[in-house]
């Protein structure tokens, strides 16, 4: 069948689709495609947005992580003090807690310390 497909224009070259989909995912800036073999085949779950708290928590992030990627998300940063204060946490917990955004690459660093530096969503989404 993939052959009739090929001949007819269809398909650009076999085994090549699921390598173009990933490609195609990370050029425009979404997850990479949730592929799972089916007893009758395969499905294929294409994510338009990887900052939704079911998909942060495939990532193994914690409820007060989450809470700060969907904060960034509407708010567009957070800064450590508005961490601290929207979990009810102190500066050191919170510290560790933003490093491990900033670890998975979800979060990007504005500034260097003190007062001046925000967290931002990543460029790169986590990859």
């Amino acid at each position: 069948m993939a052959d009739v497909f090929f001949k007819a224009g269809y398909i650009e070259a076999w085994g090549r689709g699921i390598n173009l989909m990933i490609e195609e995912c990370r050029e425009y800036n979404i997850p990479d495609p949730i592929i799972c073999e089916e007893q009758d085949g395969i499905s294929v779950t294409l994510l338009k947005d990887i900052y939704t708290t079911e998909y942060l928590r495939t990532l193994h992030l914690n409820e007060r992580q989450i809470k700060a990627i969907l904060y960034i998300k509407e708010h567009h940063s957070i800064t450590n003090t508005v961490y601290q204060t929207l979990n009810n946490l102190g500066k050191s917990l919170s510290t560790v807690e933003l490093q491990g955004l900033l670890d998975k690459k979800l979060i990007e660093k504005i500034g260097t310390t003190g007062r001046g530096t925000k967290y931002v969503l990543s460029h790169s989404n986590g990859r």
